[in-house]
């Protein structure tokens, strides 16, 4: 039972041995934890927990400065989506400038750490903002998720591992259909019923074309989307962990 109430950090810095540190402290703090090492991989993990326990980690230990996307950005990409805006973040970085600290605070970081720290500061900073924030900065968002594919059912915006990749209408509606009964085969009459506006005469080839054409956009996740030769389309979990 205490292990369901825990709250769960994730720890984002391409510093393995920092990393490293910081979970051992977190966990023997009594927290749940885990590292990501760049924001797009804790992307990923983040839909991962939001498909595999309804929820995002309850905080973020972020840095700024790492290869692809900074910590600035993919705090600004969370905060522009409702379901994650709300995450509280905490900075660890060397930025250390002043301009740097109003910019993270700008883009709404709960609190601000400069390197080098003390991980007791740390922890200490970690038990003030969880207690401040609270478990409701963390609710259960609707949204549609797979490994790194994030489908945004409010505003209807679909990311793949962090990147925004623009669908048209009927392909959001076929992917959301597909990803919100995974595992379970959809017949071609099923999607075209669901997925084209009443009225519109469409054929079995149409929902074929449209398909493909998701399948284009999708990356290494265009396997996901099988076909089951006189049944229909199915969303599998075909890819590794």
């Amino acid at each position: 039972m205490e292990q369901t109430t825990k709250k769960r950090v994730l720890v984002v810095d391409n510093e393995q041995d920092l990393c490293e540190i910081l979970l051992f402290n977190l966990m023997a703090g009594g927290y749940e934890a885990e590292a990501a090492y760049s924001a797009e991989e804790a992307w990923r993990k983040m839909a991962e927990s939001k498909a595999a326990k309804g929820t995002f980690p309850d905080l973020l230990l972020l840095d700024v400065m790492m290869p692809g996307m900074s910590g600035f950005e993919f705090a600004a990409l969370l905060r522009q989506d409702e379901h994650t805006a709300r995450i509280p973040i905490i900075f660890l970085t060397a930025c250390t400038g002043e301009d740097d600290t109003l910019q993270g605070f700008g883009l709404g970081a709960d609190d601000y750490v400069t390197k080098p720290f003390s991980v007791r500061e740390v922890m200490a900073r970690v038990k003030a903002v969880l207690s401040r924030t609270g478990s409701g900065r963390n609710d259960s968002e609707e949204a549609l998720t797979y490994k790194g594919l994030w489908l945004n059912q409010k505003q209807k915006t679909f990311f793949i591992e962090g990147e925004e990749t623009s669908l048209t209408r009927t392909e959001y509606e076929l992917l959301s259909l597909l990803l919100s009964h995974q595992g379970q085969v959809l017949s071609r009459q099923e999607l075209l019923e669901k997925a084209w506006p009443k009225g519109v005469v469409v054929t079995g080839r149409t929902v074929d074309v449209h398909i493909a054409r998701l399948r284009k956009k999708m990356g290494m996740y265009a396997s996901c989307i099988v076909s089951r030769q006189g049944f229909g389309y199915c969303f599998e979990d075909s890819l590794p962990l």
